[in-house]
């Protein structure tokens, strides 16, 4: 079980290191839209829609990693103080309770809108706009895909004995 809980934590580290650096792409697309609007006066549709797909990439696909490494908000003002067999409880409750259908949902929600965008190959409204509006899309599906991933590695994480669970987590 704990290589299975390593191999998906990999794939969320090799996720989130690799969209790292589409966070250094959206600043400088942004500075290029910038700098070709207001100093050559050349905008580019397809530069700023560019920074919304990179933005949108950075937040979908960057969830699981954020999950992974302790950055999303808790409020864990009891948590905190509870036994470790009670907060491992309260993680199981909460991934399946909360997590699991959200992600669902999700799955289920947007599965024809995404669908129906690949059928057609939607792309920009805009004439010099970017084709893919229909791989932007697709991070309506991969966003819960790698939170489920993720929800499965920390679900097991909490059935480890409790000496074996930081160790892997921090691997």
């Amino acid at each position: 079980m704990s290589q299975f809980i390593r191999l998906i934590d990999r794939f969320t580290q090799l996720t989130g290191q690799t969209v790292r650096w589409l966070s250094l792409f959206m600043v400088l697309a942004t500075c290029s839209v910038v700098a070709l609007r207001y100093l050559f006066d050349l905008p580019s549709i397809a530069l700023q829609e560019s920074v919304m797909y990179l933005h949108a990439a950075v937040f979908m696909l960057g969830a699981a990693y954020t999950w992974q490494q302790g950055g999303h908000v808790r409020v864990d003002v009891f948590y905190r103080n509870w036994p470790e067999h009670r907060r491992r409880w309260v993680e199981r409750a909460g991934i399946l309770l909360l997590v699991v259908p959200t992600c669902l949902f999700l799955i289920w929600a947007s599965w024809d809108y995404v669908g129906n965008a690949w059928a057609i190959r939607e792309r920009s409204q805009e004439a010099s706009g970017l084709p893919f509006v229909y791989a932007l899309k697709t991070l309506l599906i991969l966003l819960p895909i790698t939170l489920l991933l993720q929800a499965l590695a920390e679900i097991l994480r909490t059935l480890l004995p409790a000496d074996n669970t930081e160790a892997h987590h921090n691997d």
